[in-house]
Formats: structure tokens, C-alpha cells, sequence
């Protein structure tokens, strides 16, 4: 329920009071209730469409009072008026509602599952990052990773291997043609990742929600770790399949 001001509530009254008042004395009552009415703060233009309009419902009722036998078009003339609804001093202007005063803007913000980049990501990969690089640091102090010998051209290595983020190329060329090793599947292997966001394009960040560009990454990762596995460990001289718990390991980090 909303609380009528003060102020509003004293003018009703006082209004009710003089309605009250003017309500029998006639017409002359209803001249008073509508200097009460202008004393009230109601605008002239107001007073003068309600007394327009009361001029023209009195018109109204004796036009229809001759029509009528005796004294009954009198009545009905009267009935009439007086089931018109009228408020304080005979206006039919009504208060709908009183509103407080105050502002209608929402303030309130609207709470989002989001964070921002800096300093909540930026700061976490700047400290990894540094973590990482002091234990590279200590690593290269500890452990030592010579080079090899110079290459000799008169003596080629056998087997020759190339680095291990190479070994799935080479040991694709050991089982394929060198277009289909070299260039079809690692093609293929590209197009599958730059079509994965338009095939799959659900926006959840979950595993659960992710079935297909999971699936894609990891037998994309399985197929050239175990291509990788292969080539450095189970390849002996000659590229020919060896068991490494048998013949050894032919592979220098």
C-alpha cells in the first residue's frame, strides 16, 4: 500500500469538508464548491469543461422532462442526475494514484558468470612462465647436453633419424607413398582442426559438451604420439622394426 502524502491527504479533507458543506444550499452550494474547487490548485480549463458539461446534462434533462407525464419526468430527470458519478464539489476528476518520489533506474548490476583477462589470466601465465624459466635455468646448470660429434660425409649414420617432432613424417614414409605420406594425410589432419569450430559450434566450455572436437584432438594427438613412439624406439638399422628391450635403443635425445 503506498502512503498518501500529508499534504494531499489535508486537501482531500478540506475538500470533503466544503462539498459537504455546499451540498445544501442548491445552487449556490454548487458556486461554492466551485470556488472551493479553484481554490484547490484545479486548473480554469478543467472547471470550465465541467461546467460545460453540467450545462449540457441540465439541457439534456429538460429536453426529456416535457416528454414525459407530471411530475415522473421530473423524477427520472433527477434520477439521472444523480447517477452521475461526481467527486468533492460536484468535479468528476479523479486521483488515480500517488507515487514517491524517487528514481526508476534499476542500479542494480546483473551478476555474469566472466571474468577479465588482466590481471585474473595475463597474471597467472606471467608467473608460470617465469617458474618455468627458472627451472630451465637450474636444469641447464645440473644436467649436461653435449653436442655431437662433427658430421662425417664419408660415413652416413645408420639409422638416420630425423628430430622427434619429425619421426611421424618419417615413419609415415616408411608405410606410405611420400605424396600420400608427406602431403594427403598431414592435409587432412590440418582441414579436420579448421573445420572443428564450424561442425561443432556448441558455445559450452564443458567436456561433456565438446564430444566432437575432443574426439578430433585426441585421435589427432594419439595418431602421430604413437607415429612418434614408433619411430624413436621400435626403428634399428636399416629402419627395420626392432624391439628395444632386445636390440637396444636407436635414438639420441
Amino acid at each position: 500500500m503506498v502512503e498518501i502524502p500529508e499534504h494531499l491527504r489535508k486537501r482531500a479533507e478540506e475538500a470533503r469538508a466544503k462539498a459537504e458543506a455546499a451540498r445544501g444550499g442548491g445552487d449556490a452550494g454548487a458556486d461554492a464548491g466551485d470556488a472551493a474547487g479553484e481554490d484547490s490548485a484545479i486548473p480554469s480549463e478543467l472547471l470550465e469543461r465541467s461546467k460545460a458539461a453540467r450545462a449540457r446534462a441540465a439541457g439534456g434533462d429538460a429536453e426529456t422532462a416535457p416528454a414525459s407525464s407530471g411530475g415522473g419526468g421530473t423524477a427520472v430527470a433527477t434520477a439521472a442526475a444523480a447517477a452521475t458519478p461526481t467527486g468533492p464539489g460536484g468535479h468528476t476528476q479523479r486521483l488515480l494514484t500517488v507515487v514517491k518520489a524517487g528514481s526508476i533506474q534499476d542500479v542494480k548490476a546483473t551478476p555474469v558468470d566472466k571474468v577479465h583477462t588482466w590481471p585474473h589470466l595475463l597474471l597467472i601465465e606471467f608467473v608460470a612462465a617465469l617458474g618455468i624459466t627458472a627451472f630451465l635455468l637450474f636444469f641447464s646448470v645440473f644436467v649436461n647436453a653435449p653436442l655431437l660429434e662433427l658430421a662425417n660425409p664419408n660415413k652416413t649414420p645408420n639409422p638416420s633419424k630425423a628430430p622427434w617432432y619429425f619421426l611421424g613424417l618419417q615413419e609415415l614414409l616408411t608405410m606410405f607413398h611420400p605424396m600420400i605420406a608427406g602431403v594427403t594425410i598431414p592435409t587432412i589432419g590440418l582441414l579436420g582442426y579448421m573445420m572443428a569450430p564450424y561442425i561443432d559450434r556448441n558455445p559450452s566450455t564443458k567436456p561433456e559438451d565438446r564430444k566432437f572436437a575432443i574426439s578430433l584432438f585426441t585421435v589427432q594427438l594419439m595418431f602421430w604420439a604413437v607415429l612418434v613412439i614408433i619411430g624413436s624406439f621400435f626403428r634399428g638399422p636399416g629402419q627395420n622394426f626392432v624391439f628395444p628391450w632386445n636390440e637396444g635403443i636407436f635414438f639420441d635425445l
